[in-house]
This record gives structure tokens, C-alpha cells and sequence, in this order.
């Protein structure tokens, strides 16, 4: 050995303290990586940047020092990042007879919970077809405040998601609700259902998506973090996986959008939530409605 160190010009003891170095390095990715498992027994596809911020603490309290990129190329190098696939299906019909409302939301600032709920519908994959899921979010919070499964995409689903929204959230104060123009949301059942309530209807304009960039942001959030997008043996099961996959998301996932606050938390406070995402280039650009509150460019 001392042989050896002599030839790269290095003593045994500098060797030997290189060597503990790197077992200690070792031992603190393996910590980490424990925890990013035991992370996403709930969260099973959320990305690195959040649970780079969930593991703050827990990093602390071991006296680990990572910064984002080398956290990024730790889950790479052991095939924890996730890789994003899909099928598609259109939800969207607005070629139908009733009246398309104006967009109420541009340029609104959301700075309390439901004071504006914005609802669209995604599809998941089964073996045969798929079943779709229709989603209201308070844009205040980024809670999902109502949701169902339906098999088609018959306004059934959609209406249920309003009454399940309605019912768990009674303190409503000049209450918008925003969607796209389909015809499950224009037709005389759901905006009859709307103006019972005293609730203002909003719909995009012209099929712009970034209108409802907030709604789509969170279809992507809820399928591609939770793994919704997987695909399922049955509807019974699909069924299953939504309502576990929405628990979890309301009560344990953050947002950079509200403060690194989880929806459940952000759901109980009033105020401006500090953002907490990096301004791209891309954001920057983008010239769309509701800019503090329904960015559909963050990961």
C-alpha cells in the first residue's frame, strides 16, 4: 500500500481518509434514497423538485448537504426520476347549442379559498377505453375540492363533482366558477345547478388552454405525480386508485404555488401565498390570464 501511494504521490493516511470520505458519501445517498422510496409509497411519481424541498428537514436533521442538481443526478443514477407516458383522448366537445358564458377571471387575483373553483375532465387509461375523471380545483389553495369517475363522458360526472364540491365547502364568498366551453359544462343542468347557488360562470374563449391553465396543470399534477396515467385492470380499480391518489394529493403533496404549502394547508389560510417556482423564459413570455395564480408551465 505504501508503495502504491507513493507512485500517485500521496501518503496512506490521505488514502484512507479519502476512503472514509466516500463511505461516508455512500452512506448518506443510501439515506436519502431510503427516504425518496419511503416518500413515494404515497407520492409515487411526484417530481424531483418537490421532494428535493420535502426532504429539507430530513437532510438537516442527518447533516446532509445536497443541492437540487446533485439530488436530480442521485435519483438518476438509480432510476428513481420519472419518465412521463401516455394515451390521449379528446374531452372536449363545444360544437352544441347552449350558451358559452365570457371569461370572468382574467386578470383576477385569487388571494382566499373558494372564491374561484376551476373544473375540467381527464381520461385514465383501462384495458379497454377509459374512464373519465372530472376534477373541480379551488384556485386559491390547488385543492381538489370535487371529483368523480364516470364511465363516459356524459354529464353525470361532472354534475357530481359540483354536488360533492358544493356540499364540503358551504363558506363560499362571491364564488366564480371556471371552465372550459364543453358541453358538460354549458348544458342547462350544470349551469342551473351553478346559479341555484349564486355561483358565477366563467368559460374560456376562443379554445385558448392556457384560459384554463390551472384546471389542466392539476389533471397533469393528479395523473402523472400518483401514477394515475398507469393504467388499470378495472374500473372497480380505477376507482380505488383515484380516491387514495386525491387524499394524498390534498394532504401530503406541496406546491410551489402556495408557498410549498400542501392543499389541505393552503385550503385553511387567507391572504397572498408566496410563489416559490423559478421564472423561465417560457413564463415570461406566456401572456396569459390569471399569471400569479394559474401557471401551466411549472415542474
Amino acid at each position: 500500500m505504501e508503495t502504491l501511494c507513493g507512485l500517485f504521490g500521496v501518503s496512506r493516511q490521505a488514502w484512507y481518509e479519502k476512503q472514509k470520505r466516500h463511505q461516508k458519501a455512500d452512506l448518506k445517498s443510501a439515506i436519502v434514497l431510503a427516504e425518496v422510496r419511503r416518500l413515494r409509497l404515497d407520492l409515487p411519481s411526484v417530481g424531483a423538485e418537490i421532494l428535493h424541498h420535502q426532504l429539507a428537514d430530513f437532510r438537516e436533521r442527518h447533516g446532509i448537504k445536497l443541492g437540487r442538481d446533485k439530488f436530480a443526478k442521485l435519483l438518476r443514477d438509480n432510476g428513481l426520476l420519472i419518465r412521463r407516458r401516455t394515451r390521449r383522448a379528446r374531452t372536449t366537445w363545444s360544437n352544441h347549442p347552449f350558451r358559452k358564458y365570457p371569461n370572468l377571471v382574467k386578470g383576477k387575483k385569487v388571494d382566499a379559498p373558494n372564491t374561484l373553483w376551476v373544473s375540467d375532465i381527464t381520461y385514465l387509461p383501462l384495458p379497454r377505453g377509459f374512464a373519465y375523471l372530472s376534477l373541480i380545483t379551488d384556485a386559491y389553495s390547488r385543492k381538489i375540492v370535487g371529483w368523480t369517475l364516470h364511465p363516459t363522458l356524459e354529464m353525470e360526472g361532472p354534475l357530481s363533482a359540483l354536488k360533492m364540491a358544493l356540499k364540503a365547502n358551504k363558506t363560499r364568498q362571491h364564488l366564480i366558477h371556471h371552465s372550459d366551453r364543453g358541453v358538460q359544462y354549458c348544458c342547462h343542468a350544470y349551469t342551473g345547478l351553478l346559479r341555484k347557488n349564486k355561483i358565477a360562470i366563467s368559460m374560456t374563449e376562443q379554445g385558448d388552454p392556457y384560459e384554463n391553465a390551472l384546471a389542466e396543470r392539476v389533471n397533469r399534477t393528479i395523473k402523472e405525480d400518483m401514477l394515475l396515467n398507469r393504467g388499470f385492470i378495472s374500473y372497480a380499480a380505477a376507482e380505488e386508485g383515484v380516491q387514495r391518489a386525491i387524499e394524498n394529493y390534498n394532504r401530503l403533496r406541496p406546491h410551489r404555488s402556495c408557498g410549498y404549502y400542501t392543499p389541505e394547508q393552503a385550503h385553511r389560510m387567507q391572504g397572498e401565498l408566496v410563489k416559490k417556482w423559478r421564472v423561465t423564459k417560457r413564463r415570461q413570455a406566456a401572456k396569459m390570464p390569471l399569471a400569479e395564480s394559474m401557471s401551466a408551465t411549472q415542474k
